[in-house]
């Protein structure tokens, strides 16, 4: 079987592609900053991709796209943005109600959109995101300093992060913390100019890729995460897979999360009282939920299941 996995969200198309068994023959069509792949340089290598299957990332453009050229059997897979932004939006709602229909299957990154998803696909299903444990794994703590250092990864966004709740939170404890913040996101100038007001120091620590993160993680005591979506973002699995704690806002609305073990922290004063409180008892619980639920070769299996299911319908 020959897969063609086009466009990417968090690296987790790659990821998928990276942890496949060998027997299977992939191409990963991705965009790039070029003038070209933001025209017509996609569809023309979706219209020369030659696949057994289509698994397409994000409910958009390339999607839509490979559907009306024909690229059967066809996988749309929902990231968040598409399904809690796009769909209302006069435009590109158009082009994500087509995907949800014409898709052979429709997969969700995170549950808090898979009630949309089956608003108009009822076989919609949650598929977890991966996390690439060869790349992100536990390392010990350094115990040589005085204050606990908390790491601020996620981009800095008001309104689907809630990063100045974090701020806000953190200014509280501020004698007792070292924060950093990766230098990234809409309201980043905002975060700066908050956490100035509230006179909590911030270390700025440059972007770097994907498999450069690790490092910042390693450095850290305690992660910070979203605290609006009520769903689990790639920051707390990455970092929790690094061998750090986790603080961020997990719905408890979400059966899918019964076995994490923070839940519903999305005031300042649960996050203050979760960052005092986090430790190696809080990340060995979440670790364990990590394992159980996001290691590249369960969702694989998965996924394999799912693609011999859809082709043997069409």
């Amino acid at each position: 079987m020959k897969v063609v996995m086009v466009n990417d969200c968090a690296f987790v198309g790659e990821t998928l592609l990276k942890y496949m068994p060998s027997c299977i023959e992939r191409k990963h069509i991705k965009r790039t900053r070029s003038i070209w792949d933001k025209t017509f340089g996609m569809a023309y290598n979706i219209l020369r991709a030659d696949g057994d299957l289509y698994h397409v990332h994000y409910l958009l453009q390339d999607c839509y796209v490979a559907s009306r050229l024909g690229k059967k059997p066809l996988i749309g897979h929902a990231h968040g943005s598409d399904l809690r932004a796009s769909l209302r939006h006069p435009l590109w709602g158009r082009i994500v109600r087509h995907d949800l229909r014409s898709c052979n299957r429709v997969l969700v990154s995170t549950p808090d959109v898979l009630s949309t998803a089956r608003m108009f696909r009822e076989d919609a299903e949650y598929l977890p995101n991966p996390v690439d444990t060869g790349l992100f794994f536990p390392k010990p703590i350094e115990q040589n300093h005085e204050k606990k250092r908390v790491l601020i990864a996620s981009d800095s966004n008001y309104v689907v992060k809630g990063t100045d709740i974090a701020i806000r939170a953190l200014s509280k404890i501020k004698t007792e913390i070292e924060v950093s913040i990766i230098k990234n996101g809409l309201d980043f100038t905002k975060v700066l100019t908050l956490a100035s007001r509230l006179g909590l120091p911030l270390n700025v620590l440059p972007k770097v890729s994907h498999d450069r993160l690790n490092e910042y993680y390693w450095s850290a005591d305690i992660v910070i995460d979203r605290f609006k979506l009520g769903s689990l973002g790639l920051v707390s699995l990455e970092a929790i897979a690094c061998g750090r704690p986790v603080v961020t806002y997990v719905s408890s609305e979400f059966e899918q999360y019964d076995n994490f073990p923070l839940k519903d922290v999305d005031t300042e004063e649960e996050i203050t009282h979760a960052v005092e409180g986090a430790d190696n008892e809080l990340w060995n619980e979440e670790y364990e939920y990590l394992m159980t639920t996001h290691k590249p070769d369960m969702i694989l299996k998965r996924l394999l299941e799912l693609y011999e299911s859809i082709r043997e319908s069409v």
